[in-house]
């Protein structure tokens, strides 16, 4: 059951439809490309020596040479570790020691990054930017078939920070992502032949899943020339290729929208901006509906349950948008139909509709478990269901509207931010006595991380002085946009941080 096959199959079938464009550029068909991944599959395996099941990082910005990087890991029997790009060194570190990673592939622009990040993960035995020499050389041997793979053996390692601020990967299976694709066919949309995919959010989490199914359907992925987000060349993009999609966080669609409107560009090309991790407020929702017509639709899901919880289709959307329910607008629309999805109690047990609770999970599409953490994989999944922490609940048609978190977590500009990490990194400084971090309404970021300091001596540090302490050990994106100081934080009887006081006096500020 290895997801390699789907590329063999799209190969053998749809030779020379166009697989993947840099920019407005073709640069592999659909037999290009599934040469290129069996000859760099033989590479890893003869010429590095990766035995079935050995790990491979993918530290790449979005690229050509991701999609054959990825694929080729999965040809080859091994598991495929997807890291984000933006993180620091020391927890590309982690990432790399915990995997046990034994391989990293690269793209030149984050030498630098992996390379002290390696210097402390021994584990790493090869670095290899793709492009070079030695990267090329791996395409020297004949192609090899995809290896021999079972449902239940681990193709993706997903890492998401925890509460502790700890990364855990989460196994992602071939029946895992099989699963996922064909839940993108059945509840999210449908994809024909000559549709594409611009891939403007990261390869190394939810576009990159979404790379799957669009290869099932021997789809093009579109990688933008800048390898990342620009407005302006998205819908430049959408202009060129005709039937475009592309996964987004809510904050990129404001964006798009917003530049979409003041260009006045051509967006008849676009067929569906699908998107998700994190909320979209109601009425940035409207606005781009508004903009673009009804061609969003929206997904639900963790890395723990990749990109598979609910989904709320383009025709779901424009159908609340027409009977003013603005409800089910802001829901996070039904349970998709390869799972199945509870909102209940402290114990596990169903709430009625209406009722808050915690929202479960189960199916083929939830992971395995954690990988090396036997613990956090009991804590999460209990009696066959994925426990989310977050808390929802059910209308009585079945649409699922979210609450809040039981974690704290942040999600800024569509990535996962743990406001414990960031609180163990300013503790070690010196001046600092306690913090809390929470996180503040953003209309340019979804959210933004506040730190509340209280100093431990007569005086504060200046913001500047935590801000570079900060960004020597933890990646720039998770770092504290403002820093408050107070002589106390507020706290229970038991002496826990009560955050929803300090989240409260934020959102009263905005309300002045």
């Amino acid at each position: 059951m290895n997801v390699a096959n789907l590329l063999v199959r799209s190969g053998r079938s749809f030779p020379d439809r166009p697989a993947v464009a840099l920019g407005a550029e073709p640069v592999m068909d659909y037999a290009g490309l599934a040469a290129r991944v069996g000859r760099l599959a033989g590479g890893l395996r003869e010429t590095l020596g990766c035995q079935a099941g050995d790990r491979v990082a993918l530290i790449m910005k979005n690229s050509p040479a991701y999609i054959e990087a990825l694929f080729a890991a999965w040809y080859a029997g091994l598991i495929a570790v997807p890291v984000n790009a933006k993180l620091a060194p020391g927890e590309l570190a982690f990432i790399l020691r915990h995997s046990g990673s034994r391989v990293c592939l690269i793209t030149d622009d984050l030498a630098d990054s992996v390379g002290a990040a390696v210097a402390e993960a021994p584990v790493v035995e090869q670095v290899i930017p793709a492009g070079g020499h030695a990267y090329e050389d791996l395409f020297a041997g004949e192609p090899m078939p995809p290896a021999p793979a079972e449902p239940d053996d681990v193709a993706w390692l997903f890492y998401t920070s925890g509460t502790t601020g700890t990364p855990k990967g989460a196994m992602l299976t071939h029946r895992n992502l099989a699963m996922m694709s064909a839940g993108y066919f059945t509840d999210v949309d449908a994809i024909a032949a000559n549709d594409a995919i611009v891939h403007a959010a990261p390869m190394s989490h939810g576009s990159g899943l979404y790379i799957l199914p669009h290869v099932a359907a021997a789809a093009v992925q579109v990688v933008p020339s800048s390898g990342g987000f620009d407005p302006g060349e998205v819908l430049d993009l959408i202009g060129r290729y005709p039937g475009t999609s592309l996964f987004a966080a809510p904050t990129m669609v404001r964006r798009l929208t917003d530049e979409a409107r003041r260009s006045g560009a051509d967006t008849a090309n676009l067929k569906t901006i699908v998107y998700g991790g994190g909320p979209m407020y109601l009425e940035d929702l409207k606005d781009a509906m508004a903009t673009f017509g009804p061609r969003l639709a929206q997904i639900y899901g963790q890395g723990e349950s990749p990109m598979t919880i609910t989904a709320m289709s383009r025709r779901l959307h424009h159908e609340a948008l027409r009977d003013g329910n603005e409800e089910r607008l802001a829901s996070v629309g039904l349970p998709q139909a390869l799972v199945q999805v509870r909102v209940a109690d402290e114990h596990g047990n169903p709430v009625p509709d209406g009722t808050v609770g915690e929202v479960l999970v189960r199916g083929d599409v939830v992971m395995k478990g954690y990988w090396n953490a036997p613990e956090a994989t009991a804590a999460t999944l209990r009696d066959g269901w994925l426990h989310t922490g977050d808390t929802g609940c059910f209308d009585a048609a079945g649409y699922l509207t979210l609450k809040d978190r039981t974690k704290d977590l942040i999600i800024s500009g569509g990535t996962n931010i743990y406001p414990r990490e960031i609180e163990e990194v300013l503790l070690l400084h010196e001046g600092v006595a306690e913090v809390a971090v929470v996180g503040r309404r953003s209309r340019e970021w979804g959210e933004e991380v506040i730190a509340f300091v209280v100093p431990s001596g007569a005086s504060a540090p200046a913001p500047q002085t935590l801000d570079a302490f900060c960004l020597e050990r933890i990646a720039r994106f998770k770092r504290p946009r403002e820093y408050r100081f107070l002589d106390t934080l507020p706290k229970n009887a038991y002496g826990k941080v009560v955050k929803s006081e300090l989240r409260s006096s934020l959102e009263e500020e905005d309300l002045r």
